[in-house]
C-alpha cells in the first residue's frame, strides 16, 4: 500500500478550456496501470473545448451542475450522483451551467502506446453552449 502525495490544483491552460476551471489530479497510473482520475471544477459556463479520449471518459458530478454534448448530439444536463460515459473516439464538451458552479470526477485510461490520450479541438463556441434552463 502507498498514500499517494497529494498535488497542486492546476488552472485549467486557455487551449482547453474557456472560463474558469482547475483540476486535482487524483491518479495518475503508471505502467501497466494506465487509469487517470482528475478532480475538476468549473465555475459558472466556463467548459473545456471539444475533445476526444483514444480509450473513452466516464464523468461524474459530484456537486452543482453541468452540462455534457457530443458532436451532432443534445445538450445533457448533468446532476450530481450523475454518471456520464463517452466511448472512444466520440467528440464531446462538458462544464457547468449558466447559473452554477460544477465538480465532477473525470476517469479515463491511457492508451498503452505512444499515441495521445486526448485530442483537443476547438473551443466550443457561445453558440454550441445554449444553455438549457437548468
Amino acid at each position: 500500500m502507498e498514500k499517494l502525495p497529494k498535488r497542486p490544483s492546476t488552472k485549467g491552460p486557455e487551449e482547453m478550456f474557456t472560463g474558469d476551471v482547475w483540476f486535482d489530479v487524483i491518479y495518475a497510473g503508471q505502467e501497466p496501470s494506465r487509469m487517470r482520475a482528475n478532480t475538476v471544477r468549473f465555475a459558472p459556463r466556463a467548459r473545456t473545448a471539444w475533445h476526444t479520449h483514444a480509450v473513452g471518459q466516464t464523468l461524474h458530478v459530484m456537486d452543482g451542475i453541468g452540462l455534457v454534448q457530443s458532436r451532432g448530439g443534445e445538450v445533457v444536463v448533468m446532476r450530481p450522483g450523475d454518471t456520464v460515459h463517452t466511448p472512444p473516439g466520440e467528440w464531446h464538451w462538458h462544464g457547468a451551467a449558466p447559473a452554477h458552479f460544477m465538480v465532477h470526477i473525470a476517469l479515463w485510461e491511457g492508451r498503452g502506446d505512444e499515441g495521445p490520450e486526448t485530442q483537443w479541438g476547438e473551443h466550443v463556441t457561445d453558440d454550441e453552449y445554449h444553455c438549457p434552463r437548468a
